[in-house]
């Protein structure tokens, strides 16, 4: 049965693999961002329609959902995908710089896009919310107090969510990247990427397409009777 999907940040990188992969998987697949250039782009290429959300904004999420749901139809699939960094460390960092945005975009867009979007899911009977995480919100990283906290936050929004939404037969889920290959870890110095390798058990950088095709496990039937769990994608590099 084709379902409607939804994937935040959806345009480039792992957020555009995902929504990909879930267009291939049979469901009817959009996506929201806030740059119009980059929604443009991605629909010429691969005909998933874009939508400009701002999901750090709650009258943004509920217009633009509202628009989405009237046009293709009730969002069954949410992947809470979109993030933003501020990376410092924290003796340098400030709240309006590094801290407000990230806790607005990488948490409260979450709770604004599950906020909007779970009642519906809810009448259904129906529903799969899949959350992307890190790696460093699990185990911690220099210089991202700021989107570790986001990220360790998701999880914990995510088994409390799942606890309440199970009645309905909507399951909530995380998945958790490792060190992934794009645009940016494409561009680092050939002995850093080499570095980076080693530590990782399996011997190689992940790509977009692993993450992809968790998220799409849990969208399935399939995980009907997974919820409230953190899939870590990494190649064996933190084992939580």
């Amino acid at each position: 049965m084709a379902r409607v999907a939804l994937v935040t940040g959806g345009t480039r990188g792992i957020g555009a693999e995902i929504a990909k992969r879930l267009k291939a998987d049979g469901n009817t697949v959009v996506v929201c961002d806030v740059v119009d250039e980059q929604l443009e782009s991605f629909t010429k290429e691969t005909g998933i329609k874009g939508y400009h959300i701002n999901i750090a904004d709650i009258d943004s999420v509920k217009a633009g959902v509202a628009k989405i749901e009237a046009e293709v139809g009730p969002i069954d699939i949410l992947v809470n995908n979109a993030g933003i960094t501020r990376d410092g460390l924290m003796v340098k960092m400030t709240r309006e710089k590094n801290w407000d945005p990230i806790i607005a975009v990488n948490l409260g867009g979450v709770f604004n896009m599950c906020n909007t979007i779970l009642p519906g899911m809810n009448e259904r009977k129906w529903g799969r919310i899949v959350n992307v995480t890190s790696m460093n919100g699990q185990r911690g990283q220099p210089g991202q107090t700021n989107y570790s906290a986001t990220k360790a936050g998701v999880q914990g929004f995510s088994r409390s969510l799942a606890l309440e939404a199970a009645r309905a037969g909507v399951t909530v889920n995380c998945v958790s990247p490792g060190f992934i290959l794009t645009e940016m870890t494409a561009a680092m110095k050939p002995e850093m990427l080499e570095a980076m390798v080693k530590m990782i058990p399996l011997g190689r950088i992940g790509q977009p397409e692993d993450i992809a095709n968790g998220v799409s496990f849990l969208c399935q039937e399939a995980a009907s009777w997974i919820t409230g769990e953190t899939m870590s994608i990494n190649g064996g590099q933190f084992m939580y």
